[in-house]
């Protein structure tokens, strides 16, 4: 069976180009070839955008700052990665919750039916990114090496982890004539792919004429649209968002995932990616999207707030309980595992069981952890509070 190729503009050019692909005599489809960027005519950033950029920036330079003076950074990273792998996996289709993700990392139990791999794939995939950028640049070689990571024994798994697409793939529907959304056929993919990666590290434009918040907003819709993988390509964009802002140095500490902001508008994100495909309108993308950053810079600024004054009093608490050095490691323990048992405590900490117990006994009296099974063997407690200020996020 041949494959026929005719292109036909019926959009604008600044969006791109609807090509119709014929497979014999009963299959025909359209797919959409983006156009290439920059986009022409250029963005113009100005009036309302210009003010939306400015408040986004300042929103995202107040939390870079506050980062810098955390006690200990790696902490709200660690749960912040674990809270994006929740709501970006949902925005695919995942039902798991963060206390599923926190409660198979602790036993790496998956239970039966879960999608929970799914979703610590991905946490897998940002903490090999973060460290990866310091040796390689962000390229579609880094992303290819995310997406292996993300697809990692689930169902997308045997389909061509780590590589670009050799075949047609498609959004909706069982088959392309029926697809919400069609990407560029196989042959389009090399010169959009060169062009998405020069314009990733500014190489299309002059000097100052995007801003790297502006360019992480295009090139996130470029590579949706491009679609380049087989599965992942989702999660691997929404990755590409913050690795452009953590390689421009706009955030050091990769604190902000924009999947809470998709996953509460996700029907208006996925209308303005489809408003840039059939009308060129880069400009209420952006909208949506700078709103979107100063959105939830602010919100993670004011959670890294709330939390860092809830460790603050419970450690008083402890201290003016006279709790023990082994209770306050506790204490610290439970920001990178507020879900656990006693065993776990032991092997943390490197205690004995009846020191462990004590430790929790300490912060169950004092109203810090509570025991969640209601039983007197094999309980398991959890550090309500605080994961009830990274939920409401």
């Amino acid at each position: 069976m041949t494959d026929l190729f005719q292109s036909v503009r019926t959009v604008p050019s600044r969006a791109g180009t609807l090509v119709r692909e014929l497979r014999g005599t009963n299959s025909e489809f359209q797919a959409f070839v983006p156009a290439m960027l920059p986009p022409n005519p250029p963005i113009l950033v100005e009036g309302e955008l210009r003010t939306l950029e400015a408040r986004a920036l300042h929103a995202l330079g107040r939390l870079d700052g506050c980062s810098r003076y955390l006690p200990d950074p790696d902490l709200f990273l660690h749960m912040h990665i674990r809270k994006e792998a929740v709501l970006s996996s949902q925005i695919e289709g995942t039902q798991s919750s963060l206390s599923d993700l926190l409660s198979y990392e602790a036993s790496e139990e998956v239970p039966e039916g879960s999608d929970v791999l799914e979703v610590s794939n991905y946490v897998r995939a940002l903490e090999y990114g973060v460290s990866r950028l310091d040796k390689l640049p962000l390229s579609m070689r880094l992303l290819g090496e995310l997406q292996e990571k993300i697809v990692e024994g689930t169902r997308g798994a045997d389909k061509a982890p780590g590589t670009v697409r050799t075949s047609q793939n498609w959004i909706g529907g069982s088959r392309p004539g029926l697809a919400f959304y069609v990407p560029p056929p196989v042959v389009e993919l090399p010169p959009l792919l060169t062009n998405l990666e020069k314009f990733v590290h500014d190489e299309l434009l002059p000097p100052s004429t995007l801003s790297p918040l502006v360019r992480a907003a295009v090139a996130h819709v470029q590579f949706e649209s491009i679609h380049p993988f087989l599965d992942g390509n989702g999660r691997v964009g929404r990755l590409l968002i913050v690795f452009m802002l953590k390689e421009a140095e706009l955030l050091r500490t990769p604190l902000l995932y924009l999947s809470l902001y998709f996953r509460q508008h996700q029907s208006e994100y996925y209308h303005h990616l489809q408003r840039v495909r059939t009308a060129g309108d880069w400009e209420s993308w952006l909208s949506f999207f700078l709103e979107g950053v100063a959105t939830v810079a602010t919100k993670a600024d004011e959670t890294i707030a709330k939390v860092t004054q809830l460790f603050r009093d419970d450690r008083s608490a402890l201290h003016t309980a006279n709790a023990g050095g082994v209770a306050l490691r506790l204490l610290d323990h439970l920001g990178r595992a507020p879900l656990l048992t006693v065993p776990q405590v032991v092997a943390a900490l490197g205690v004995t069981s009846p020191t462990a117990g004590k430790a929790v006994d300490w912060l169950v009296t004092l109203g810090i952890l509570e025991e969640t099974t209601g039983r007197k063997k094999n309980r398991r407690f959890r550090y309500r509070r605080y994961l009830d200020l990274l939920d409401a996020t």
